[in-house]
């Protein structure tokens, strides 16, 4: 895992099972975020944010500010979106609604899928190139997972698996893109 938290610019120190919940409970200890601390917190421009909101791969803020939720939702995308398109992501993250269908329940939401994923991340030795690594850290991090309805364990289980194979794939383009430039 790199020195930052997934799709963030902000520092992971110590990096441990719980860190991102710790960071969103500071981030957001006296309520929404505005759009420009998101801005700052991700290192996208503010107008591609608000793109998204237009597109509708994000809901609007309320009051201008932006929740737990709608922030978990912008560091997934930004995580993932050098490798996958915009709407396979957002496909990908609302598969978690539509395993909710049935039940009226929400079975989770975006901020804990992604503290899902970042606790997956620290607590596995997954080796990318080996697919039974990266199933069997993705099934590991859904053990606790109360599923409410038939099958919505293996469906995350394989959303967490997709994130992993998606990350990967920026984090590799990243220091590709880096190898290059230094080539000239």
């Amino acid at each position: 895992m790199s020195g930052r938290f997934p799709g963030t610019t902000i520092e992971a120190l110590r990096p441990e099972k719980g860190s991102s919940r710790v960071l969103f409970d500071g981030i957001f200890a006296t309520g929404g975020i505005t759009l420009s601390q998101v801005s700052v917190m991700t290192g996208l421009e503010p107008y591609l944010i608000q793109n998204w909101v237009k597109r509708g791969f994000l809901t609007s803020p309320q009051k201008r500010v932006y929740s737990r939720n709608q922030f978990a939702r912008i560091i997934i995308i930004n995580m993932l979106r050098e490798s996958l398109q915009l709407e396979r992501i957002c496909s990908l993250v609302d598969v978690i609604g539509w395993l909710s269908e049935d039940t009226g329940d929400d079975i989770i939401g975006d901020d804990e899928l992604y503290h899902m994923y970042f606790d997956m991340l620290v607590e596995s030795d997954i080796v990318i190139t080996d697919p039974e690594s990266v199933r069997l850290a993705a099934e590991k991090a859904t053990m606790s997972f109360d599923e409410k309805k038939p099958n919505s364990r293996r469906q995350l289980t394989k959303i967490l698996e997709v994130m992993t194979y998606a990350h990967y794939a920026s984090e590799l383009r990243s220091s590709a893109e880096e190898i290059l430039s230094s080539l000239k």
